[in-house]
């Protein structure tokens, strides 16, 4: 198109214009040594400066979807012929720039897609570095120590019944310990609370150990998949965690809710709240994306200095999948 332009016109360079968001990018040029490098800023009133000789928009359906630019040789002016003809071309190429557009958008999400990936991988892999090392060093440790114990106690038993007993009255004691210890490390793997009875009563549970009062509100929430209470689940352990790390907020309100095919939360703040515009995603909000993304979902941090936050997230769900009685009869945190 761009040569087409650049020939058609007899201009000495011609470049087309792909609008993404608020920017206007080149995406093709004739000849390409004139490939702009740098995109610039859509204004209110239309397009930027283009610095050429004529800068068409290019619309589609009554949007704005880019431009062409040309620019003649230093002393002759556009003809009526080449105007005419270059205004022809920007009327019929609207459709070819929504076709590049999309094109752009789809690669764009498949490379988003390949990164959120990447950080899953990594974060799974730091998951199981994490575990490996609980285990070892806490209830591997407690075993080892407990069968030395034991066959103490054993060796103990004929010449010191007194001594040995003591030392199995102990190992009962570090065993109910190192069970405690399991049982923790399975909860942070999947809580059984969520397994058994669902999200309401496992962040429920949760509230009541955050040092602020947290109030959740699920009214008529269902049993969803495993994979989407999970998602939810920790997202919003992980919003409460950012709040009581970062917040210095008194109150927190955990919203739940099912709409338009999807399972919804929020989680609001009277904390500090921050500039969304000067501070990117922590690890910690990147991982709740990225575990929403996954999904088919995505995540919303809303925020300003002393207003607060809110943090929103939504996973799909399907219709099978919802089928399951509301919870009842659980009390509110």
């Amino acid at each position: 198109m761009a040569r087409i332009l650049a020939e058609g016109s007899g201009a000495r360079s011609a470049v087309v214009w792909l609008k993404v968001g608020a920017e206007l990018r080149p995406e093709a040029a004739w000849p390409m040594d004139d490939l702009p490098t740098e995109g610039l800023a859509v204004t209110a009133d239309g397009l930027p400066d283009l610095e050429a000789t004529l800068a068409l928009q290019v619309h589609h359906r009554g949007e704005l979807l880019g431009a062409l630019s040309l620019t003649k040789p230093s002393g002759e002016r556009l003809t009526p012929a080449e105007e005419h003809l270059a205004k022809d071309l920007a009327a019929g190429a609207g459709l070819v720039l929504r076709n590049v557009r999309l094109t752009e958008e789809l690669l764009q999400r498949l490379e988003e897609l390949r990164a959120s990936r990447a950080r899953i991988v990594a974060a799974q892999d730091q998951e199981r570095r994490r575990l490996e090392r609980n285990i070892h060093d806490g209830a591997q440790q407690q075993l080892v120590a407990l069968a030395v114990k034991i066959r103490l106690a054993n060796s103990l038993e004929a010449r010191d019944p007194a001594k040995a007993n003591t030392l199995l009255e102990q190992t009962e004691t570090e065993v109910a310990r190192a069970l405690e210890d399991l049982r923790d490390l399975a909860r942070g793997i999947y809580p059984s609370l969520l397994a058994d009875q669902g999200l309401l009563a496992a962040l429920q549970a949760q509230a009541r150990k955050v040092p602020f009062p947290v109030n959740v509100d699920a009214d008529g929430l269902r049993r969803y998949p495993q994979e989407q209470e999970a998602a939810v689940y920790f997202c919003i352990l992980e919003a409460l965690q950012n709040v009581a790390k970062y917040a210095m907020a008194s109150k927190a309100v955990v919203q739940l809710t099912e709409t338009g095919g999807h399972l919804t939360f929020e989680v609001q703040d009277d904390g500090a709240g921050f500039d969304t515009t000067e501070t990117s995603y922590g690890t910690g909000l990147q991982g709740m994306a990225d575990r929403l993304a996954a999904l088919g979902g995505e995540l919303r941090v809303t925020s300003a200095p002393g207003e607060g936050t809110i943090v929103e997230g939504s996973v799909p769900i399907n219709e099978l999948a919802a089928m399951a009685p509301p919870e009842a009869g659980l009390p509110q945190s």
